[in-house]
């Protein structure tokens, strides 16, 4: 019996704990992979900017008109879906 209930504590324990963990390092895996160019993007430094290039593990990021920057690709945080206006509301 204290066996089962140890058991049934440790499947607990495991989808509380690891399974969130291993579904956002999933994210960040299909994330980084399906970037292209042209994908605006946010890095966890808060730089937002528009994929010029990319190189295996560095992106060119425009970030300015003329203005290119070189960062690791493991960088970006996020993609920016749709456009939106300064206000941060949809188009």
């Amino acid at each position: 019996m204290e066996t089962i209930i140890l058991f049934g504590l440790f499947l607990v324990v495991y989808a509380v704990l690891v399974l969130p963990g291993l579904k956002r390092k999933r994210e960040a895996r299909d994330l980084l992979a399906s970037l292209s160019e042209g994908d605006e993007v946010i890095l966890d430094s808060g730089l937002h900017g528009i994929i010029t290039a990319l190189d295996g593990g560095i992106i060119y990021l425009e970030v300015s008109e003329g203005v290119e920057m070189k960062y690791a690709r493991s960088s970006v945080a996020a993609r920016l879906l749709g456009d939106t206006d300064e206000s941060g509301d949809e188009k």
